[in-house]
């Protein structure tokens, strides 16, 4: 039972710790924020435990919506 939950718990581990930052990153340097908000997105991102996540959470409604004219 031991090795059949690192199996699981390895990839998991991988997948927040190091893919979703960094997905998380490149939404950020893709997206348009107004003022300073690129640079504190990317601070919570870097610095905070599961900051990824929390970026994910409150950025949708901090960016800029695209105008189609």
């Amino acid at each position: 039972m031991g090795l059949l939950f690192l199996l699981i718990l390895i990839p998991f581990a991988l997948i927040l710790g190091i893919l979703l930052p960094v997905i998380a990153i490149i939404d950020i340097l893709s997206s348009k924020f107004s003022g300073n908000d690129n640079l504190l997105m990317i601070l919570i991102v870097l610095f905070i435990p599961f900051g990824a996540i929390i970026y994910f959470v409150i950025a949708p409604s901090r960016k800029i919506a695209k105008s189609y004219i």
